[in-house]
């Protein structure tokens, strides 16, 4: 699977190959891509085996794979793709339905980078575009830089050996109650590789916040319980937070936390999207900083975005430790990067140093 911004050199365009059964879908997506002057589409194929022909022959940067085709499907030509072309990024065309996400969720864990939800059945055919720009456009886009208009240079920090503690605390070592974590782009794998190594006593709750859709964070939540004697739910609404637990926001809700004596519970609500997200990692991140205060360990892992820089913020005001992921482990640097370029990580790490991290803070 592709990892971090590769650079299109000035007067270059992102190459796409669009791949889809759908002569309509096809069509729609081409035209959709073929709009915008920073991309250019360089070929189409109606199922896998096709595809997997002309990926030598167009030389593309990214592939958009429907999952549902004749002859060779998604999952199959995404395995594929991963074993003979791993530097292209892969978007899958996924249905919001129980089968939609499963195969979805399947091709993520064979290494596809992202997804979108297939512009079917949308409506009229402005909608149809409006949609496929809306959502299509951005997530094709977070994986490259242009070369005519770099971004500055960004220097990681180096590790610290301690947290930065707020003033309050008087240098009194902070002992830590629960962590908080905030992912996007490339987040269930990431999720797939630590989730394990927290060791079966882990003595602290922790909550997360995935961007996904409803049917999506339940299947992430019944997946990652298969690879951890942790217990691992979508949160539900007035659900206990509990040493040993792993709650992840369901899609479409923002999560909460509030107490209630000795007792800290799930909040959901469907109040505004912040960052265009719901779940959002920045509502987490606040309320656990009200509940908690400074006895958190935060971590901000890969994704697009800047969705829980306002949240780290808060945290790190009353002492929190904060971890982000370095750019070379992590699919899209855009939410870890914002944190450690604002200073407020206080380790900045490789997505298999993120436990050993936060234990080290226990």
């Amino acid at each position: 699977m592709a990892t971090g911004k590769r650079v299109i050199q000035a007067g270059g365009r992102i190459r796409v190959l669009v791949v889809d059964d759908s002569v309509v879908i096809r069509r729609l997506v081409t035209h959709a891509l073929g709009e915008d002057p920073a991309l250019e589409v360089v070929g189409s194929a109606a199922n896998g085996a096709i595809a997997l022909q002309r990926i030598p022959q167009v030389n593309p940067d990214v592939v958009t794979l429907d999952i549902e085709m004749p002859e060779m499907d998604g999952i199959e030509t995404m395995r594929r793709i991963h074993k003979e072309f791993p530097q292209l990024y892969v978007i899958m065309f996924s249905t919001l339905t129980e089968r939609g996400a499963t195969a979805t969720m399947d091709a993520l864990a064979a290494g596809a980078n992202d997804y979108v939800a297939k512009a079917a059945n949308v409506g009229s055919l402005d909608r149809s575009m409006s949609s496929l720009r809306g959502e299509l456009l951005p997530k094709i886009k977070q994986f490259f830089s242009f070369a005519a208009s770099p971004a500055a240079p960004v220097t990681p920090a180096l590790r610290k050996s301690t947290p930065a503690l707020a003033p309050k605390t008087l240098g009194i070592p902070i002992r830590r109650r629960i962590v908080a974590i905030g992912v996007s782009t490339g987040g269930p794998t990431a999720l797939a590789e630590i989730v394990p190594t927290f060791p079966a006593d882990f003595p602290l709750p922790i909550v997360i916040v995935q961007h996904m859709p409803p049917i999506f964070t339940r299947l992430l939540a019944d997946r990652l319980q298969t690879k951890t004697k942790l217990r691992v739910q979508e949160a539900a609404h007035n659900m206990a937070i509990e040493p040993g637990r792993i709650l992840i926001a369901p899609g479409d809700y923002h999560m909460k936390l509030r107490k209630t004596g000795l007792q800290v519970s799930v909040m959901l609500d469907q109040s505004t999207p912040e960052n265009s997200c719901r779940p959002a990692v920045d509502v987490l991140f606040r309320s656990v900083a009200e509940v908690y205060g400074g006895a958190v360990v935060a971590a901000i892992l890969t994704g697009m975005g800047q969705d829980g820089l306002h949240g780290i913020e808060s945290l790190k005001a009353q002492g929190a430790y904060v971890v982000a992921q370095d750019e070379a482990s992590s699919v899209v640097w855009g939410m870890p990067g914002a944190v450690a370029n604002a200073g407020l990580a206080d380790a900045i790490v490789d997505l298999n140093c993120v436990v050993p991290e936060i234990l080290r803070q226990l």
